[in-house]
């Protein structure tokens, strides 16, 4: 809206007073006519159809909306677009896609596809030549001043002593700089070809879509606008789609728009963009822009890469040399004051002050010789090719225990490390989790094999086993499908995965236990609750939640067990000691422990309601085993005799840590194993005798108020 400036020179003056009345009425004219366009164009762009025309190269692929037209609608979060389109279900349509049963696998409509809409590969910067490490490398400050006395002692010495002799100090200095500069160039060179190759093992990332109905994972760079994504908590976005169907789903946006507030992804707002992460909930997404057109990809291409930080010793070095030549070039100039004086005074003396001579011009010459000597003298041109050399063989040493780095200076910073901090789940363990102890109805039992697994079926009661399978087989984010080569195969986090194996050796049908039920509300699982919980609606009327997670936590919201008999009892004491011993006694073997529950509910129930706290029934806690990975132990004890400290720092159980801490050798018997909320507690004064202990850190999320 406008604001009118509006001048009178008094209160008191009619025409001034008329004005102003005038003014004001054309002002409220003006904003009537203003708000009936905006309410004229908005029931118009309600009720009008859509203007747009399909390419022809489009429609003759098969497809009725183009690439520019789809990446318009999630960019700009437009909803009337989305709308006059027939919402995600016609733009799943228009795309030849099935929002069930995902796009066809043959290879002609694959390929156009990719002609039409592009694959989802982003624009890579050429990498660098040798040549462009060999520029890098002569950046050194310490070889820029060599270069300068180089260059001064090569015209001092040829003008002095002629060609060759006057030559000798100044192409020394001139071979110096190129040794250390190609050694460095050849080793930076020969890592970053390597790491070219790693960056593209490291860039296989694996997605789970459902092509020609068939659930399965492929490579991100395969994916197609017209899949059908599924996202879990801490899945990153692989390229921007429309939201199907899913449950409590937050999407962190920060890496796009910078806003650290979730943003809350729903039917109604139903734009997922690239680059974003999940951080609550799971989802269905139809991919509708890849590669460059995402706004991820529009991002990178705006970016450059920022140049390398200097390393400590690089500092130290041009520090050091800086010092020396300026003392050098101090001191150089005092002896070329000093010299001239003593032949001004000399001639002075001689009384022929006023007349000079090629012979005078020629000490003054040699005068500068020695003050230029003084200055390339000062500066250590061994210095470098010293630190360069040491550093080049300790990259090779590297290399050859398979560790790449980048930059050959960024060795002397990885050998002065005196503690490494590492994760348990994936880093000192295989992340290959499997079902290897059970405590169902009061009883614990190994589960090893499948002879067991089948004795430890027919051990428990038929109604115990239903609704283990159920909460197993309902309860989970992971998927048992058949694959291409109709075998079955089980998709999910690795814990999801190793429950589900374990269902599968009861013989259970994951199939058959989905299809009987009516899921009506997920709580995917995070790390601040540390559980999950699924309620479903039952056949004969009523709810059924059931919930699994942190055996502490999960156990805490258990006021029922279901006993040996498979009738469900009231948890007594007795009974709540026997099962919190079970989970000490199965995290003091190494196993990481689930609690699983239940708890049928009468009343009403829908998906606006959160699921219940407390009253749950316990139906038993499983033991999973994550094994060790291979030479870990060795490591560990040769980064202790170099004099490393090796630390877990890991969101496990913490008897479950302080197991596999023992197990690799990074435990001792006078180290500490410390939970994050009491580390949190201690002073300052217990931290400085405490910290150079912990051996185990135990983290939990910290909630700020």
């Amino acid at each position: 809206m406008w604001i009118w400036p509006i001048y009178f020179s008094s209160f008191g003056d009619s025409k001034s007073t008329i004005d102003l009345k005038h003014t004001l009425q054309l002002e409220k004219f003006r904003v009537a006519v203003l708000v009936s366009q905006a309410a004229l164009q908005f029931i118009q762009g309600l009720s009008l159809p859509s203007e747009y025309t399909v390419p022809e190269e489009v429609k003759a692929a098969g497809f009725q909306i183009c690439a520019d037209e789809l990446g318009s609608i999630v960019e700009g979060h437009d909803v009337k677009k989305l709308k006059i389109h027939g919402g995600v279900e016609g733009i799943a349509e228009k795309l030849s896609t099935s929002t069930t049963n995902g796009i066809s696998i043959s290879a002609p409509l694959m390929n156009k596809r990719k002609e039409i809409y592009g694959i989802n590969k982003f624009d890579e910067t050429p990498p660098k030549g040798f040549w462009v490490f060999v520029w890098e490398a002569l950046q050194d400050t310490t070889l820029m001043i060599l270069g300068i006395c180089a260059l001064v002692s090569l015209i001092v010495g040829i003008t002095m002593e002629g060609w060759p002799k006057g030559a000798h100090d100044g192409l020394g200095i001139v071979a110096s700089i190129l040794l250390v500069v190609f050694v460095t160039a050849t080793s930076d060179y020969k890592q970053s070809l390597q790491f070219k190759d790693l960056d593209k093992e490291k860039k296989k990332i694996m997605i789970q879509v459902t092509r020609d109905g068939l659930r399965q994972k492929i490579s991100i760079y395969d994916l197609l606008p017209g899949d059908i994504v599924h996202l879990a908590i801490g899945d990153q976005v692989p390229a921007d789609g429309l939201f199907i169907s899913g449950f409590s789903v937050l999407i962190n946006e920060s890496s796009i728009s910078g806003e650290s507030e979730p943003a809350n992804i729903n039917e109604a707002n139903p734009f997922l963009l690239s680059g974003t992460k999940v951080q609550d909930g799971s989802c269905k997404m139809l991919v509708t822009t890849v590669g460059m057109r995402t706004q991820w990809g529009k991002l990178m291409a705006t970016l450059s890469e920022g140049g390398d930080d200097e390393t400590p010793l690089q500092v130290k070095l041009n520090g050091v040399a800086t010092i020396i030549g300026k003392i050098g070039l101090f001191f150089a100039v005092v002896t070329f004051a000093v010299l001239v004086q003593g032949l001004f005074n000399h001639k002075l003396q001689e009384g022929t002050h006023w007349n000079w001579s090629g012979d005078d011009a020629k000490k003054m010459l040699k005068f500068f010789a020695v003050a230029v000597t003084i200055v390339v003298v000062a500066v250590p041109e061994g210095l470098p090719l010293a630190v360069t050399l040491s550093l080049a063989f300790a990259m090779k040493k590297m290399m050859n225990d398979k560790a790449l780095v980048r930059h050959l200076a960024a060795c002397e910073t990885m050998g002065s490390s005196t503690t490494i901090c590492s994760d348990k789940t994936g880093t000192l363990t295989t992340n290959h989790m499997t079902v290897v102890k059970a405590c169902i109805c009061g009883e614990i039992k190994e589960v090893s094999g499948t002879d067991k697994s089948f004795n430890l079926g027919s051990a428990v009661p038929e109604c115990a086993v239903k609704i283990l399978l159920q909460s197993i087989f309902i309860n989970t984010g992971g998927e048992v499908v058949n694959n291409k080569d109709n075998k079955i195969e089980i998709l999910g986090t690795p814990t999801e995965t190793a429950l589900l194996e374990f269902g599968l050796l009861f013989g259970g049908d994951f199939q058959t236990e989905r299809l009987a039920s009516k899921i009506v509300k997920v709580e995917p699982f995070n790390s601040a609750k540390k559980k999950m919980g699924v309620a479903i609606e039952l056949p004969e009327g009523g709810f059924r939640v059931y919930c699994k997670g942190a055996s502490e936590i999960v156990l805490e919201a258990c006021d029922k067990v279901i006993d040996s008999n498979g009738n469900v009892v009231p948890l007594d004491e007795v009974s709540a000691n026997r099962l919190k011993s079970t989970i000490e006694q199965f995290a003091c073997e190494a196993l990481r422990t689930l609690c699983l529950a239940f708890m049928d509910i009468e009343s009403d129930f829908s998906a606006q309601n959160p699921l219940p706290l407390t009253g749950y029934t316990c139906i038993g806690i499983v033991g999973i085993k994550d094994p060790m990975r291979p030479g870990v132990k060795e490591s560990v004890a040769l980064c202790r005799a170099a004099g490393i400290t090796v630390r877990m720092v890991t969101g496990d159980n913490i008897n479950t840590a302080k197991a596999i801490a023992r197990e690799c050798g990074i435990l001792t018997d006078d180290g500490i194993a410390i939970e994050g909320p009491c580390f949190r507690e201690q002073t300052e004064d217990e931290l400085n005798k405490i910290v150079p202990k912990i051996q185990v850190h135990f983290y939990c999320q910290v909630t700020l108020s």
